[in-house]
């Protein structure tokens, strides 16, 4: 009900006291307290609950200290009323006497007052009633305000919890949560209550997510959760290093290897990581890998941190130190001692960082090698190891063990200690010039060496000793005659030496070699198993033929010297000594042989006589071989049978033929200038054209000044010998070749006048009336008699009147109708 009715219950309340009697000495009071909450709905009773409805109830309200109270509603049984202004209590009902607040407002808070009257057995009982409402807010949700939403590690930061409205008293709760997720918690440790929350100092482990939930007794909210950023850092960078080696004072890698360096500093934000490689900067960011990394990478490397945020930085610094092994492989190598009586084992491996280590191992186990220093022991780049001679077997081995950082699996070297089999063999040889004789002994082969050394025959030591192989240089003159020389050689795993014997003697006659040309004669050497003499000298043939343009191959072989090493070597007919990379011989030469190829041979040129010498420290041979260059066989006389110019005076043909019989491979056509001037010679023959086959028999020539008289001749050639030159001619000149021409243009001015006469007399057949003259002329040409066709009545009336020699009557006009 919107508006008060209350004029029937003033006329209803004296009627029901005037009925009954009114009890007004026993009239019930009552006061409670009711509590309800903003939005919902609240009953508020009119007497005890046990007790009847009242019939009269009176409700009004008042605020506690505002004055008297207001009516609220009022009621008899079914009927009620609702005072106007009682909305702004919500939405009021009034049931049996009970006042029931729907969507309860905050303003509806203060004292109810009621006042009913209440029928009992005979009379009504007067009630009074006053009920306190509590309206209750509830909380709303809560919002966090930090006093920054950054804050610098140490300093203080307080979180604020508000609420808009709600009842107090109110409770506060602090949940939080770490940055990267995980369950709230309560921040335990944490300074402040209530609504505030100090963090005082700040550290990082504050950073993260903040809520609260705030209370009453009529509902609980949690606020939606606010992120708290602590700025920090950069700590001191931590360097890690993979593969991990840590040494003394730093790291270290293997050239090749993959390196990777990582760096960690905390910091929010994130640091900003640069490295730097002996003080230059080499990359951006927390990882650096350096792929195979090379010795010139080696050093320190610094990681520089820094927040960003802050303008904070931090760094630190290591040592890295790549190594990297020698290059190549350990090599091992055996010498004998100063006394042959011993042999040092040499291991070397130089380079490298560290230097590698190096240990001799021998041919037993290596737990049963002596380990002392400098016998067998471990040394750095070389690592010598001496073994007596007369306490190793032949053939025993021994092993250098190299191991460096960078060389997971090491390396290793071998030597094999071994006597050569047979016995030293001693040969003399002279060297170029015959100025010295050379005693060359070998014995080759063994681990070390065997040392050899010349001796005379009387002991006296002769030159240095040497490894394998001794030369002793003598100056080739008479006093080696009858001479001994012993070559004696040693080692240090053989207890009894060994030696060979020379003895150079005089020959029995001399030898004077043919021809002689600067040729020395020295005495052979004739010792008891070796012999040295005079080379001997055979050639395949005295006299070798050619034809011009050929090859010829000179052989020449040896067959004594051997023991003095005699050099041939082959001079030309101008006794000039043929030497290897001429342009016109080619030596090929053997062990005791030396074949000369002339190529290309010309006649007279290069026929003569060619000499094969030999020479050594005892004599020099000579063998002569003749080389004979015949030419090919004249080919047949050429004739010119015709030489005539073309029309432009450009070009010449030129017909010949041959005379007599003969082999022919070719001609050649040769010109000159036929007019010079007086008191100079003619120029000389240019080659016109060559190389021409030999069944052709003309030419056509080109390339001629129409200015020039020129002079042609013919020559038949067999390969290079050429036969006898034609006689000279000079070129006729072209014959007149007009009249095809006139002819050919006359029989074209024919039909093209022809052509046009007939398209004329068409032209003018067709076009009648255009020239009548010329047509009467061209088509009326017959006799007197001749009529011309008629094809209409008027021709026969014109032609009638023409035979009358009457002019035609003009044409009477058409009739209308027709």
């Amino acid at each position: 009900m919107e508006r008060w009715r209350g004029s029937w219950i003033l006329w209803l309340l004296p009627a029901l006291a005037g009925a009954q009697p009114l009890a007004a000495g026993e009239a019930a009071y009552e006061e409670r307290t009711v509590t309800g909450v903003r939005g919902r709905a609240v009953e508020l009773s009119c007497g005890p609950a046990a007790s009847a409805p009242p019939a009269v109830v009176f409700w009004s309200f008042a605020v506690e200290g505002s004055g008297p109270p207001r009516a609220v509603a009022v009621g008899s049984g079914r009927e009620a009323a609702v005072a106007t202004g009682a909305g702004t209590l919500g939405r009021v009902s009034l049931r049996n006497g009970t006042l029931e607040l729907r969507e309860l407002r905050a303003a509806a808070q203060g004292r109810f007052l009621c006042q009913g009257l209440f029928p009992e057995p005979g009379r009504l009982r007067v009630g009074y009633a006053a009920v306190l409402l509590r309206v209750l807010v509830p909380v709303s949700k809560p919002f966090v305000r930090p006093t920054a939403a950054a804050a610098a590690e140490g300093a203080a930061v307080a979180l604020t919890c508000a609420v808009r409205e709600g009842t107090e008293p109110l409770s506060f709760s602090w949940q939080h949560r770490e940055p990267r997720g995980g369950p709230s918690a309560s921040p335990a440790g944490l300074g402040g209550s209530g609504a505030e929350l100090r963090l005082t100092p700040a550290n990082r482990s504050h950073a993260g997510w903040y809520a609260c939930t705030v209370g009453n007794e009529v509902n609980n909210r949690t606020s939606e959760p606010v992120y708290l950023d602590i700025v920090y850092g950069p700590d001191a960078p931590a360097i890690s290093v993979e593969p991990f080696s840590p040494e003394e004072g730093g790291f270290s890698a293997g050239e090749r290897e993959d390196v990777v360096l990582s760096c960690l500093a905390p910091s929010n934000p994130p640091s900003r990581y640069v490295w730097l490689h002996n003080g230059s900067q080499v990359h951006t960011g927390q990882t650096y890998v350096i792929a195979a990394i090379a010795r010139a990478q080696a050093g320190t490397y610094t990681c520089l941190a820094e927040n960003t945020h802050l303008q904070t930085r931090a760094q630190a610094t290591i040592l890295l130190t790549v190594y990297y092994p020698p290059a190549g492989s350990p090599s091992c190598s055996a010498l004998a001692t100063g006394d042959l009586r011993a042999v040092a084992l040499r291991c070397r491996w130089l380079g490298g960082f560290p230097p590698a280590r190096l240990r001799w191992v021998g041919p037993g186990p290596p737990e049963e090698e002596e380990e002392e220093e400098g016998v067998m022991g471990m040394s750095f780049s070389m690592a010598t190891s001496i073994q007596p001679g007369a306490a190793t077997r032949n053939g025993s081995s021994f092993s250098c063990l190299a191991s460096h950082p960078a060389l997971p699996q090491g390396a290793a070297c071998g030597t094999t200690l071994w006597v050569p089999a047979g016995g030293p063999s001693c040969a003399a040889a002279a060297t170029k010039g015959d100025d010295y004789v050379m005693l060359r002994c070998r014995w080759e082969g063994g681990t070390p060496p065997v040392t050899l050394r010349w001796r005379d025959g009387g002991g006296q030591a002769l030159g240095d000793p040497s490894p394998s192989a001794a030369v002793l240089v003598l100056s080739a003159d008479g006093s080696l005659g009858g001479r001994d020389f012993v070559c004696a050689a040693a080692h240090p795993l053989r207890a009894a030496g060994a030696e060979c014997r020379l003895r150079l003697g005089k020959p029995d006659r001399p030898r004077v070699p043919w021809p002689c040309r600067g040729g020395s004669h020295v005495p052979t050497a004739s010792p008891p198993s070796h012999r040295a003499g005079v080379p001997e000298l055979e050639a395949e043939r005295s006299e070798v033929a050619v034809l011009e343009g050929g090859e010829a191959r000179l052989a020449c072989r040896r067959r004594g010297g051997a023991g003095l090493g005699a050099t041939v070597v082959w001079y030309d007919p101008m006794e000039r000594e043929v030497t290897p990379g001429l342009a016109k011989y080619r030596l090929e030469r053997g062990e005791a042989w030396l074949n000369l190829t002339v190529g290309d041979a010309e006649w007279p040129g290069d026929g003569g006589i060619y000499r094969c010498a030999a020479a050594n420290a005892v004599g020099t041979a000579s063998l002569p071989v003749r080389l004979r260059v015949d030419r090919y066989p004249a080919p047949p006389n050429v004739t010119i049978s015709k030489l005539r110019y073309t029309r432009a005076r450009t070009e010449v043909r030129l017909e010949w033929r041959t005379q007599g019989a003969g082999n022919l491979t070719g001609f050649v056509v040769q010109r000159r200038q036929a007019k010079k001037p007086r008191r100079r010679a003619p120029g000389p023959w240019e080659t016109a054209a060559g190389d021409i086959e030999p069944h052709s028999r003309d030419r056509r020539l080109g390339g001629l000044d129409p200015a020039v008289v020129y002079a042609f001749r013919v020559l038949a050639v067999n390969h290079r010998t050429a036969g006898h030159p034609s006689e000279v001619q000079t070129p006729a000149e072209p014959p007149f070749e007009a009249y095809p021409a006139v002819t050919g243009a006359a029989v074209a001015g024919m039909l093209v006048a022809t052509a046009a006469s007939l398209l004329a007399v068409r032209w003018v057949a067709r076009h009648r009336d255009t020239l009548p003259r010329l047509h009467d002329l061209l088509f009326h040409t017959a006799g007197p008699g001749a009529q011309e066709p008629i094809g209409t009545p008027e021709d026969a009336e014109t032609a009638a009147s023409r035979e009358d020699g009457a002019a035609p009557a003009p044409a009477a006009p058409a009739a209308p109708g027709r």
